[in-house]
């Protein structure tokens, strides 16, 4: 095993610890867990409860696959989809053999499993995408108290010509060191969400609306525009990286001003009156105050989001040129009411969000509307293209479609 193997696992764990978003650290150290054991692909689970028949069961998760071969077909710049799905924690497959026993599964060939082992592989995954797999690696991310927090599940060891060859014991030992210090930096990212979460569990308490499904999939559609929206803007890999961990986070915190909202207007099932629209448009104000002191890159772009989440491009939003602290109008109309900020005075990230929050408020039940259906919810979108949204951040969604619907299904409603 050459030194600077195990070296580069080591460097890796500082940058692992600088991702401060759960979901891109998923996908980094599935990334990185590939490289390192030169795999072609792959996929991470996470352990979920799921409620089947009325009981809640803990089952793994797949939340993100890559592979290579696949995503060669692909037109530069889009992302390989795939299928969301959950396995039980039993010895019935690999990955929930590897679960089950939190031990690292290493199986040379999934086609000549031995019938003497408890687990075996479906064909069908094989015949459904096209490609053939052949050895794979499944390893447990645990804490080091035992906790299980998901598996890595890596296929294909590739040879220096590109040929499929088992993994190594040098493999082995790699893998689960790495597997140790990406459980470390999953266990902070985790604590990191559940803060975020808590906060929006407040929100969620207030308004029925804010739920931790809806802001995870406005985060999460947040970051695939903007990093199509970057890939489009030759914005060098290291920024883009950063940014998105960054926007990630404060997407989620769009609408945490609405805390300072009253119930009876939150949680009412009718329109708004004008008065009361007025009051509710205050949580852009309420919600940019809780960033006041910026501590961190994270405060600064949640303070952003928050503030500009409700700006539209025409400058027709809210709420407008207004200093969120001491409530000064800083640019009046006509009427002497703050201007709306239009075009690019509104915030790359608000006005971004401001697209990812309609299109899942469009798509959700709400309690007085039934969800749109897809057709109505697109045409929507189209109409308001150069009003409400950006028009370049809106061809940008349509090209990333696919993407936009496979997060729906990552965070369906519970």
């Amino acid at each position: 095993m050459p030194d600077t193997d195990f070296k580069s696992i080591v460097e890796l764990d500082s940058e692992l610890n600088q991702i401060q978003d759960l979901d891109l650290l998923l996908e980094r150290i599935l990334l990185e867990a590939r490289k390192v054991v030169r795999a072609d692909a792959g996929s991470i689970y996470v352990i979920e409860r799921i409620k089947e028949d009325g009981e809640w069961r803990e089952k793994l998760t797949v939340k993100y696959a890559q592979n290579d071969l696949l995503a060669q077909g692909l037109p530069p710049g889009q992302k390989l989809i795939y299928s969301v799905f959950s396995i039980a924690i039993n010895e019935k497959t690999i990955s929930g053999y590897c679960a089950l026993t939190r031990k690292l599964v290493n199986v040379p060939d999934v086609y000549s499993i031995s019938p003497d082992a408890p687990y075996s592989y479906s064909t069908a995954y094989d015949k459904i995408s096209g490609y053939k797999t052949t050895s794979t690696l499944a390893i447990p991310l645990q804490t080091a108290e035992g906790r299980l927090l998901g598996v890595i599940q890596i296929i294909n060891s590739m040879d220096s010509e590109g040929r499929v060859i088992p993994f190594s014991p040098d493999d082995e030992f790699l893998i689960t060191h790495f597997a140790n210090n990406a459980s470390l930096a999953l266990q902070r990212a985790y604590v990191t969400r559940a803060m975020i979460l808590r906060m929006i569990k407040m929100s969620e308490l207030r308004d029925p609306k804010e739920t931790g499904t809806h802001v995870n999939r406005v985060a999460g559609y947040a970051m695939e525009i903007y990093d199509r929206w970057a890939y489009h803007h030759h914005i060098p890999e290291q920024e883009r990286e950063s940014f998105k961990d960054t926007l990630k986070i404060a997407s989620m915190l769009h609408d945490v001003g609405k805390v300072a909202i009253s119930d009876i207007i939150l949680k009412k099932p009718g329109k708004f009156t004008p008065e009361e629209y007025t009051i509710m448009q205050h949580h852009t104000l309420y919600g940019a105050q809780l960033f006041e002191d910026p501590q961190s890159p994270v405060d600064i772009l949640a303070r952003d989001v928050a503030l500009t989440h409700h700006e539209n491009w025409d400058g027709s939003g809210y709420p407008g040129w207004i200093d969120p602290l001491t409530g000064r109008i800083l640019r009046a109309n006509t009427e002497g009411k703050p201007l709306g900020k239009k075009g690019e005075e509104i915030p790359l990230a608000g006005r971004i969000v401001a697209l990812a929050d309609v299109y899942d408020a469009l798509c959700s039940r709400r309690v007085y509307k039934e969800p749109w259906s897809e057709a109505e919810v697109l045409a929507e979108i189209k109409r308001l293209k150069g009003s409400k949204f950006d028009p370049e951040l809106m061809d940008v969604f349509f090209e990333i479609l696919p993407s936009i619907k496979q997060i729906r299904n990552l965070y369906p409603e519970r």
